[in-house]
């Protein structure tokens, strides 16, 4: 079996991706990142995707964004309640995928890995300029410049995306076909000290609105 770097948020899309990376026969290395977000919950939630799902090894990389700031998830900023905003929204973290699909590919090298599994959406989304097939192919593209394997021609890096052109529903059938415990995820950008979901922001939303589209009762508790 191959080896495939896979990155778990603890979303329902990370789960689905891994769930689908899984199928496909990978031997699935588990990355998730602790990077000074508000809802760092969600790593618990990764750590149960990867246990469950069963990952080969779950690592949870530390580093802090919030020295950056300019996001609603790693500064002092107010997470929007009130519905999708105009444009590229607050909650936008500046390069986070750059940054993510970087360490994959770091630990892809180490692994003699050649795949990485990213469950980025470009349909049911908030917008995110690092979301968009453009960018995936981007990076595609400079991962097989900037690796040794690439440079010597041994074979090529894919940044698999598999619910890249999925609706929130449609992502939501398939981890129920897969097997997602959809208990084990969280989405919720601004939950409560007891882990609970606000059902307000855009990521609350997008989630409720999926599950209803599905059919689908969402077993997670909110507070509103």
């Amino acid at each position: 079996m191959r080896a495939a770097v896979c990155l778990v948020s603890g979303g329902l899309d990370s789960a689905t991706s891994l769930a689908v990376a899984r199928r496909d026969g990978f031997d699935c290395y588990v990355l998730s990142f602790d990077y000074g977000q508000r809802h760092r919950i969600e790593l618990e939630s990764a750590a149960r995707l990867a246990a469950n799902l069963g990952a080969v090894k779950h690592l949870i990389v530390p580093f802090d964004l919030r020295a950056f700031g300019g996001s609603a998830l790693t500064a002092d900023i107010d997470v929007p309640k009130s519905g999708p905003e105009a444009g590229i929204p607050v909650t936008y973290v500046p390069a986070r995928n750059t940054i993510f699909l970087s360490f994959a590919l770091a630990w892809a090298e180490v692994l003699s890995s050649f795949d990485i599994f990213i469950g980025v959406n470009a349909i049911d989304y908030s917008g995110y300029p690092d979301c968009r097939p453009e960018f995936i192919a981007a990076f595609e593209k400079m991962a097989n410049l900037a690796t040794k394997a690439g440079v010597e021609g041994q074979t090529k890096v894919t940044i698999h995306t598999p619910l890249i052109r999925f609706s929130k529903s449609e992502i939501i059938k398939l981890g129920a076909e897969l097997g997602v415990d959809f208990r084990l995820t969280h989405s919720c950008y601004d939950p409560d000290e007891r882990g609970r979901a606000c059902g307000l922001c855009d990521s609350c939303r997008l989630r409720l609105k999926g599950f209803a589209d599905a059919g689908l009762r969402d077993p997670l508790e909110y507070r509103q």
